[in-house]
């Protein structure tokens, strides 16, 4: 018993040093191994529970289990490494469990195909929500705020966005977050994974989210590329976008489950907020390869909603199974609050190679604009999406 205290102080002290609490648990190490535990039986790794604001950087030991088991912050200036083939459990508690990297922060995650990252629940039955999810917030632009001016992210209230279109949040390659969108704070949901402001000097690609209660994926503002994404039964809206994103999502795969909403749900700003950007500037992503699979013409819902004034040009999309393909809202005129409509008849916002199968309505026009489905749309039938079988194979589920 004197070993093992003795063991533990030394264990938590080091680790004390570069870890300051906020109002979140405290860390926690279990010690499992032989000598203080079964001497000599089967050998456990030790398990770390995470939580805190880190002011130094923090990397992960591929030989030890870890846990979240809170909040677990990144701050300015730090570094979190994640090894390839890792699994990192959260405590399945919904509320206030989350990973946040913060402007200035950064996460490497750099896994491969056969050894992804996973970022999951540790219950024994895991359901979507068990848990938050994985935040990343940079200093690129965003269209909530005025010049210089940051933003507060929903979750864990953290300053995001600024004027570095080629901010670096860091990598994240093979990972796959899994029943997430717990609430936070009681009230907020989690998305499966969060960019706030995150530049394009950050490389996201080979990530999925799956059974998340939230959205899978939301971009609040910045300018980050994302490669090859899946979301799978996501129970909300599983791509969505606001507050001026201007990245490019490239090869995405879209399934929904029983329970789901929106396959994308796009605005050109925050309508909570406003769009106080000078000069003015609206969502505009560029969509190249897209995939979204629904559970047929029947189940009423559409499988892209564009809105509030967002802007992008989509390429290589294939839609199956939806009551209507795309439903563009909007106010008419180009002074107009949500001048959706004008982004088609200006060419900002249109459909270039499409395919719609088991497709009720394509275009349901509510913009107040008029303009006719093929100014919106062009090579309807061409569009063949995303070859999901090929690069999802071994890493992802659910599919």
């Amino acid at each position: 018993m004197k070993n093992k205290l003795i063991l533990g102080l030394a264990v938590f002290g080091m680790l004390l040093n570069s870890c300051t609490t906020d109002d979140t648990a405290d860390i926690i190490i279990n010690d499992n191994s032989v000598t203080n535990n079964n001497g000599g039986g089967t050998t456990n790794p030790s398990t770390v529970f995470l939580s805190g604001t880190y002011t130094e950087d923090l990397t992960l030991d591929a030989n030890t289990t870890y846990k979240v088991d809170g909040a677990l912050i990144m701050t300015a200036g730090t570094t979190l490494t994640i090894p390839a083939g890792m699994v990192i459990e959260a405590v399945s508690s919904g509320s206030d469990v989350y990973i946040a990297i913060s402007s200035g922060a950064q996460i490497i995650a750099n896994g491969n195909a056969n050894n992804p990252i996973i970022l999951t629940s540790d219950s024994a039955a895991p359901q979507a929500g068990d848990w938050g999810g994985l935040i990343l917030l940079g200093n690129a632009p965003i269209n909530s705020v005025t010049g210089t001016a940051t933003a507060t992210s929903e979750i864990a209230s953290l300053p995001y966005g600024g004027t570095d279109v080629s901010d670096n949040s860091g990598v994240l390659r093979y990972v796959r977050v899994q029943y997430s969108g717990g609430s936070a704070d009681g009230q907020s949901e989690n998305n499966g994974i969060s960019f706030y402001g995150v530049g394009n000097g950050t490389t996201v690609e080979y990530i999925q989210v799956f059974e998340g209660k939230d959205d899978g994926v939301e971009f609040f503002g910045g300018t980050v590329n994302v490669d090859f994404v899946s979301v799978v039964n996501a129970q909300d809206d599983s791509i969505d976008w606001t507050e001026g994103y201007s990245g490019s999502i490239t090869n995405a795969h879209v399934q929904h489950g029983a329970e789901h909403d929106k396959g994308i749900e796009a605005d050109g700003y925050n309508t909570d907020i406003g769009n106080n950007s000078n000069p003015i500037f609206w969502s505009k992503p560029i969509v190249t390869n897209l995939t979204i699979v629904g559970n047929g013409s029947g189940t009423g819902n559409e499988a892209i909603r564009l809105r509030a004034g967002t802007q992008g040009l989509f390429t290589n999309v294939l839609l199956e199974g939806f009551a209507e393909g795309f439903d563009l809202d909007g106010d008419a005129g180009a002074s107009s609050t949500n001048p959706t409509g004008t982004g088609v008849i200006n060419g900002d916002l249109s459909v270039t190679n499409v395919t719609f199968t088991d497709v009720t309505l394509q275009v349901k026009n509510d913009t107040g604009d008029t303009f006719a489905d093929s100014d919106f749309l062009s090579g309807v039938g061409n569009g063949t999406g995303t070859d999901f079988t090929s690069w999802g194979a071994g890493w992802t589920v659910g599919n």
